[in-house]
């Protein structure tokens, strides 16, 4: 009897992938793996709904306030608990089970996000409390994150984890490309409220996944520090005495801290450098974002075949040159290219940052170093932002951006210089045992 449509798709999405089999399409061979089929399936819808909310809730602290001022602390305080919080989640990532961590964590921002809804609709929403529920939020991503990180090799392993990565990246990315979109259509229609409830229903799909998923009994695992400070001072530690790991998350650190920053000064381009409005202002960031998707899509497809590591120079060569033209350049179809670029290379550097840091730490460690990652990648953009933007004011934007770049490209030669390079012959994939050069 012929089998059905459903049955096939049964076949396709519930039933484990064989973890040797090869993979028809490169670009999307960690969706071989069922469970991260699952993963990437709810975070799409997940990751969907939280743009609609990062809409709203801009729109709704400016509707209330009409002030720069709160859309940057309303920002800050969104960010803000990753700055004290990620080490403490990374270690608790390493001492109770992922996948129930993450299951667990999907259901409070669910109801922060029905609250929020509910203060709309009530009348009761103030700037202040919009600052309240995104420290709320911010707080939980401090524990979601390190946890989330750490969980994906869980997935699909080591061979496969730099294109699920990837993936990852190309899902938040394509879900920041036409998020906005639709978050205006629902304001402009429904309301905000309306944005906020779908962002929690959102979180209905990830649930469904982390239930759905079918994960092998865990090994024992190896017995830790039974203080919470003592974990943190062991990957504080093991960061410390691993030249390679210390000098990568110091390059993250910077690269956050005088490149990444530079978006919040993309307004300021597009109004003061370039003579543009607020349709100009929307086509820069679009732009920064497909770069942005190109890039994860990118590693996807390519990983497999060049090193981590040049991959990882790749990055901050490109979004150095990237975001130096940008600065300097007064044609809007330049730094239209330029946003791009700039977005296409901070994407291959942290992508690639992310998986080395993975494949070089102990698994017991693992959920620390995410949390030592999250603290460098999200904890200092708070810094970062004051950094350039109080820069800008004294020198003016392009002086600030060019600065940036220039810190980003010093700190990128040192750290490269004390690493060097491994030997050409390893640049490309060896077929004949499936090694990469050590990254």
């Amino acid at each position: 009897m012929t089998s059905s449509p459903i049955a096939g798709w049964r076949r396709t999405f519930l039933t484990p992938a064989t973890p040797t089999a090869p993979a028809r399409f490169p670009m999307f061979r960690a969706l071989r793996h069922r469970n991260y089929r699952l993963y990437f399936l709810g975070q799409i819808i997940s990751l969907s709904g939280s743009w609609l909310q990062t809409v709203a809730q801009g729109w709704l602290v400016f509707e209330l306030t009409h002030s720069p001022f709160w859309l940057g602390f309303v920002g800050f305080l969104n960010f803000l608990p990753l700055t004290f919080f990620s080490l403490i989640g990374g270690s608790i990532a390493d001492r109770l089970p992922k996948h129930r961590i993450l299951l667990a964590l999907q259901i409070p921002p669910m109801l922060l996000a029905f609250i929020f809804a509910g203060m709309i609709w009530s009348h009761t929403i103030t700037a202040g409390w919009i600052g309240v529920l995104a420290f709320g939020f911010g707080l939980i991503n401090a524990f979601d994150i390190p946890t989330r990180q750490a969980f994906a090799i869980e997935l699909v392993g080591k061979e496969d984890l730099a294109n699920a990565l990837a993936l990852n990246s190309a899902t938040f990315n394509t879900a920041r490309l036409l998020g906005p979109a639709v978050g205006g259509v629902i304001i402009a229609t429904l309301g905000a409220g309306w944005c906020l409830f779908i962002n929690g229903v959102s979180y209905v799909a990830a649930i469904w996944a982390l239930v759905a998923m079918r994960l092998e009994k865990e090994p024992p695992r190896k017995s830790g520090p039974a203080l919470l400070g003592n974990s943190i001072r062991e990957i504080l530690l093991y960061v410390r005495r691993t030249p390679r790991v210390y000098s990568l998350l110091m390059l993250v650190s910077i690269m956050t801290i005088f490149g990444w920053s530079f978006w919040i000064l993309i307004p300021a381009f597009a109004d003061q450098v370039l003579g543009g409005s607020a349709v100009e202002l929307g086509k820069l960031m679009s732009a920064g974002g497909v770069g942005a998707l190109g890039s994860a899509l990118f590693v996807a497809a390519f990983n497999h075949r060049v090193s981590p590591r040049r991959l990882l120079m790749a990055g901050v060569l490109i979004f150095v040159a990237g975001v130096a033209v940008f600065a300097m350049s007064t044609n809007f179809y330049l730094s239209l290219a330029m946003m791009a670029v700039a977005g296409f290379g901070i994407i291959l550097f942290y992508i690639n940052a992310n998986t080395t840091l993975q494949k070089r730490v102990p698994n017991h460690l693992r959920g620390r170093m995410m949390g030592v990652y999250a603290f460098s990648f999200g904890g200092l953009s708070p810094l970062g932002n004051l950094l350039i933007g109080l820069l800008a004011e004294k020198a003016g934007p392009p002086a600030a951006v060019i600065t940036g770049a220039a810190v980003c490209a010093l700190m990128a030669y040192v750290v490269f210089r004390l690493t060097p390079m491994p030997p050409m012959s390893k640049f490309f994939h060896d077929k004949r045992n499936g090694n990469f050069a050590p990254a």
